[in-house]
């Protein structure tokens, strides 16, 4: 499949994984997928996304603030609270001992620099997904490249990876954005 990677879906795939790497995460989702769509400014991709509001600055925060409180997050920290335990005091404390954002930190790390993977970064199963997807939408369309635009597809297509979720929250259809992007690749 990778054979009829364009170079802007290349270089979409190769920027996911430094993503990953300067986030300190250990998987490429689908989050660093648009987050490295958005890092190509003169492509398909990028220039429909940014008529829809969307920049990697605000696509970055949004990845931060949901990974920092995702619904797994929201129910621990209210399991502990039910039983007396106040996080918000927790984190003042180890703050003052040790520092601003010392619960940042991923615990892997070295001398309080961030965690970052070493070699290859592995996919997860929906940015895989999102990847095969994109060469069904390629196919669709009777490319027989799959390009930048076509990934944007693909995680419009698989719908509910963080990525999806990020472009719902910034109030963007899917059904709009999908003709937009079809459009320009005509």
């Amino acid at each position: 499949m990778f054979e009829r990677f364009h170079q802007d879906a290349r270089q979409t795939v190769i920027l996911a994984q430094a993503e990953t790497r300067l986030l300190g995460h250990g998987h490429v989702g689908t989050e660093h997928l648009l987050l490295s769509l958005l890092r190509q400014p003169n492509t398909v991709a990028a220039r429909v996304l940014a008529r829809h509001g969307l920049d990697h600055d605000q696509v970055g925060d949004a990845v931060a603030r949901l990974l920092a409180t995702g619904p797994a997050n929201d129910l621990d920290a209210d399991a502990l609270e039910s039983i007396g335990i106040d996080l918000d005091a927790i984190r003042e404390k180890v703050e003052a001992a040790f520092g601003p954002g010392a619960l940042d930190r991923d615990p892997r790390s070295r001398r309080g620099r961030p965690w970052r993977p070493a070699g290859h970064v592995p996919f997860t199963a929906r940015s895989k997904k999102v990847l095969e997807l994109s060469l069904r939408e390629a196919l669709a369309l009777k490319h027989n490249y799959i390009g930048n635009g076509h990934i944007l597809l693909g995680l419009l297509r698989e719908g509910n990876g963080l990525a999806a979720r990020i472009l719902t929250d910034a109030g963007i259809d899917f059904d709009v954005l999908r003709q937009e992007i079809r459009t320009e690749l005509r």
